[in-house]
């Protein structure tokens, strides 16, 4: 997937690309009275209306909030084609500081432009929004999902995300090592927040050895109460990537843990972890496959989130979006089947297969 980066010019040249995907269509929003300034991207609604979450972030300037919301956006478009989901990709952001700058006219403000889109475009959460944000928008505007279950929502996503998550980690087994079990495999998890605590739960069920490591100490601390045994932790990132005998390397925080820097010491044989592009920059992906390292992409196996907001919208339903999510395990599979059959590494097949469906569908609607 191709990124937008530099000026205004680049970022309109990216837009109208069609061999990079193109995107339909881009909306800037205002709202002089409540301070709202916010850009929509929708990449594509071949597989459906475009799904995908609102960030508030204080960019630095228009355009790199404009580029930003391109990236995602596209992004947004091959997850939920690998995930299956009768839904596109689109994304929002809202400039500003989310500690400052957020208020309920604001949001309010926000959903009203979301609405007049007409359901082309569905928001959610994301970095600097959150459930409580989703049900202020939802107030204006009937396309918002990642709703609060007292206002007919799902509320966290992260529980389906980390089972996600543990799926791939299954797949990448069962490719590596013929065996989908997990029991006696070391398990690096960078990470243990929302996402992150349920994935050890998920190992240490079913005997995995885990060693954790988080910016917070006391997010360290609440998994080694929580698991006396099984579980030990290092100081940082750098310390568990260089972990003796580590199987699986989990990166669980934040985007570009995958560089120059991490992957020639990097110990494990597979890497499958729910943060958002984890790869730094083009390229990585065939550093870690010269080494050896098996790649389970990032917006696959981290789709349980979006699974889950997209169910959301045909009355939520638990036990339906886990068996979704289980899937994941076969769609790695597949990717990595397709991987070696093309003879790439399984980000570039991951993205071939979203492709190819995306252009099914378009092909479709075009014979219509």
């Amino acid at each position: 997937m191709t990124d937008v980066i530099g000026a205004p010019a680049d970022v309109l040249h990216t837009l109208f690309q069609s061999d990079q995907g193109g995107h339909e269509q881009v909306v800037l929003c205002q709202d002089r009275a409540t301070g709202l300034k916010a850009v929509i991207a929708i990449h594509s609604t071949a597989l459906g209306p475009a799904l995908g979450g609102t960030r508030f972030y204080p960019y630095a300037t228009e355009a790199e909030a404009v580029a930003d919301a391109l990236n995602l956006a596209r992004g947004m478009s091959y997850k939920n084609a690998m995930a299956g989901l009768d839904h596109g990709g689109g994304k929002a952001v809202i400039i500003g500081d989310p500690e400052r700058d957020k208020t309920e006219e604001l949001l309010l403000a926000y959903g009203r432009m979301v609405a007049s889109l007409g359901g082309r475009y569905v928001t959610a959460c994301d970095v600097g929004t959150y459930v409580a944000d989703m049900d202020v928008v939802a107030r204006e505007c009937r396309w918002t999902t990642g709703r609060s279950p007292e206002n007919g929502g799902a509320g966290d996503s992260s529980v389906l995300t980390a089972y996600g998550v543990y799926q791939g980690m299954r797949a990448s087994a069962q490719h590596l090592w013929g065996d989908p079990s997990l029991r006696g495999r070391k398990v690096g998890i960078a990470g243990v927040g929302k996402v992150g605590h349920h994935l050890v739960k998920h190992l240490r069920d079913e005997g995995a050895e885990v060693v954790v490591t988080d910016v917070r100490a006391d997010a360290v601390q609440r998994i080694l109460e929580q698991y006396p045994a099984g579980v030990t932790a290092v100081a940082d990132t750098e310390a568990l990537i260089r972990v003796e005998g580590l199987d699986i390397y989990a990166p669980c925080a934040l985007g570009g843990a995958l560089n120059d820097d991490s992957v020639p010491v990097l110990t494990a044989r597979v890497v499958c972890g729910a943060a958002n592009n984890q790869l730094a920059h083009p390229g990585v992906e065939k550093d870690l496959a010269d080494r050896g390292i098996l790649y389970a992409p990032d917006y696959v196996v981290n789709a349980g989130g979006v699974i889950q907001v997209a169910d959301e919208l045909h009355g939520f339903d638990f036990d339906r979006c886990k068996a979704k999510a289980a899937k994941i395990f076969d769609t790695t599979l597949a990717i990595f089947a397709r991987a070696k059959e093309d003879g790439i590494p399984p980000a570039a097949a991951a993205d071939r297969i979203a492709e190819q469906r995306m252009a099914e569908a378009r092909a479709g609607h075009a014979a219509q």
